[in-house]
């Protein structure tokens, strides 16, 4: 198989240092983006120039589009775009400060869709290529105390799902991954907001209980292998037609195949009530 070169972010830790190391050790080439790009030196080290580095809060939309523009100069084609940057928050929606509200909107909404965004017109100029967006099986399902976390990846999907056709006609395809519960630091890395009283005995202050009770090591026991999250989120950009969703983990495919169908029993339930609003025939 011919060399590819992914351009990713969030790529220090988790998902995105699991791709980039799989796709160095396969031969291909990386733009690797992240906060803290020291953590990516034993890499560089490892792999010389195949590894083009650059540090890179995606937040900040004018380094963004810089960003993308300095990768495509250096590296030419670049085949796919990998939005992996983000994190999640945690607290009851009147528990979440302002800050930590449109820190989660910023950070796994809107910089992907500044990322896509500035990638377009070369993607289009090239004849296209890939994007793949890591989602959650929180896009189709939702939890309390995750109110802004599901919020921020269900508006993502939205976004995605209506370019998806906008961009088919170039040649691009849009992959949504959407993982179960990961062996990563994702769990320890929580925004968790400051407790209040009136939630300590609600299924909001469970979960909380949960979490401090883990020592923030909710994913230490996940089912799902980070290795072969990564081979299989790396396969994704070599299918024909791109998959529009792929969901990883057995956890991730019961949870989002109970909420599908629960959502269709509730449709179909207010079906009567639905077709009752039109003018009569």
């Amino acid at each position: 198989m011919a060399s590819e070169t992914w351009f990713i972010t969030g790529a220090s830790a988790g998902i995105g240092r699991a791709v980039t190391e799989r796709l160095l050790e396969r031969g291909d080439r990386v733009a690797a983006t992240a906060r803290r790009v020291e953590a990516l030196s034993d890499l560089a080290e490892r792999f010389g120039e195949r590894l083009w580095t650059a540090s890179l809060d995606v937040t900040d939309t004018k380094a963004l589009n810089s960003t993308v523009e300095r990768a495509f100069a250096d590296l030419g084609r670049i085949d796919v775009i990998f939005s992996n940057a983000g994190r999640g928050a945690f607290g009851a929606a009147e528990e979440l400060s302002e800050e930590a509200i449109d820190e989660q909107i910023a950070l796994n909404m809107s910089a992907p869709i500044h990322l896509l965004r500035a990638a377009l017109p070369y993607l289009r100029g090239q004849g296209g290529g890939r994007f793949i967006q890591t989602s959650t099986m929180g896009a189709q399902i939702s939890s309390p105390g995750g109110s802004m976390y599901h919020a921020s990846k269900w508006g993502v999907e939205g976004f995605l799902e209506s370019v998806i056709p906008e961009v088919a006609p170039f040649g691009v395809g849009i992959t949504m991954i959407e993982p179960g519960n990961i062996r990563t630091g994702f769990g320890a890395a929580l925004a968790i907001a400051p407790p209040l009283e009136a939630y300590a005995h609600t299924p909001v202050g469970q979960v909380r209980q949960l979490i401090e009770n883990s020592g923030g090591n909710l994913t230490g026991s996940a089912p799902g292998d980070p290795a072969r999250v990564a081979d299989a989120i790396i396969d994704t950009a070599s299918r024909t037609p791109a998959p529009r969703r792929v969901a990883l983990g057995s956890d991730a495919y019961a949870a989002v195949r109970q909420a599908l169908t629960g959502r269709l029993d509730e449709l179909d339930a207010g079906k009567s009530v639905a077709e009752s609003t039109d003018f009569p025939a």
